[in-house]
C-alpha cells in the first residue's frame, strides 16, 4: 500500500510523440484515486507550481495519511521529469531524478499512458499559489529570522494550488521525511486565509478541522498569523521558492 505513488509515478524511458504544449499549463492541482483489491479506496492529490510539485495519498473515508512524495520538476513536449526532495515510503530515492512520457489532454494528465489525473484547479485562484518556504517565526515576541536555511538541507515548505495547500518538512541531506498535512484552502479580500484539513501525518485526529488565519503578501513575502491545530499561537514569514 505505502507504493500508491510509485506505482503512479514510475521512471519509464520511451520515446513519445506528443504535439507541443505550453508546460505552464501543467500547473495547478490534481487528484486521482487507487482502489486496493479489498475496496478500500485511496485518494492522491497532487500540487505542481511553476517549479515544485508534491503528490500525497491518503484514505478518502478518513484521511489517514499514506505516502508522500516531490521535488522539483521539468518537462519538455515529450518527457516529465522530476528530481526528489522527499520520499515517505522511499528515502533512497532523494536526490535522483525520475522520468517519463506525459500527455495533457484537456482536464486529464496522463503519465506513461495509463495513469490519469483529473485537474482541480488550473493554480490561479488563491492568492498565495505557488511553492513557499518558511523563512521567519516569531519566538517569544520576536521575528526570528530562518532565512540563513534557505539554501540548507532541512526544509519547511508549502506548496499550494488555486485551491488546494500541502505543507512538508524535509531533511535532504539525511533524506529523510518529517511531516505534512494538507487539504483546500481559501482566501478573501479581507485577508483571511483558511485551511480545511484533509490529512495530517502526525495525527489523523485534526483531519475534518478548518484554521483561519490572517494574511498578507508585504514585498513578495506571505506573513501568516492565526492558531495551529493545537491551539497554539502562529506568525509566520515565508517567501517563495
Amino acid at each position: 500500500m505505502r507504493f500508491i505513488l510509485a506505482l503512479l509515478f514510475t521512471s519509464v524511458v520511451h520515446t513519445c510523440v506528443l504535439a507541443q504544449i505550453n508546460v505552464a499549463e501543467l500547473e495547478g492541482g490534481w487528484e486521482t484515486t487507487f482502489e486496493e483489491p479489498g475496496g478500500r479506496v485511496a485518494k492522491l492529490s497532487m500540487i505542481i507550481s511553476e517549479n515544485h510539485l508534491a503528490m500525497t495519498s491518503y484514505y478518502a473515508d478518513t484521511g489517514e495519511f499514506i505516502a508522500t512524495l516531490g521535488g522539483s520538476w521539468r518537462a519538455d513536449w515529450d518527457n516529465f521529469s522530476i528530481t526528489y526532495e522527499f520520499d515517505s515510503a522511499n528515502p533512497g530515492q532523494v536526490g535522483s531524478a525520475a522520468t517519463m512520457p506525459y500527455e495533457l489532454s484537456g482536464s486529464f494528465l496522463i503519465f506513461n499512458g495509463d495513469r490519469f489525473w483529473t485537474r482541480v484547479d488550473k493554480g490561479i485562484e488563491g492568492e498565495v499559489a505557488g511553492a513557499w518556504q518558511i523563512t521567519g517565526r516569531a519566538k517569544e515576541g520576536e521575528i526570528q529570522d530562518l532565512s540563513d536555511r534557505i539554501d540548507g538541507p532541512r526544509k519547511t515548505m508549502k506548496i499550494l494550488s488555486g485551491t488546494r495547500f500541502q505543507w512538508v518538512a524535509f531533511d535532504t541531506k539525511e533524506k529523510t521525511f518529517l511531516g505534512t498535512g494538507g487539504g483546500t484552502y481559501t482566501t478573501d479580500e479581507n485577508g483571511v486565509y483558511v485551511e480545511n484539513i484533509e490529512f495530517f501525518s502526525r495525527d489523523d485526529s485534526r483531519v475534518g478541522q478548518a484554521l483561519y488565519f490572517k494574511f498578507a503578501l508585504e514585498d513578495g513575502k506571505w506573513v501568516h498569523k492565526g492558531n495551529s491545530s493545537k491551539g497554539d499561537p502562529i506568525h509566520e514569514i515565508w517567501s517563495r521558492r
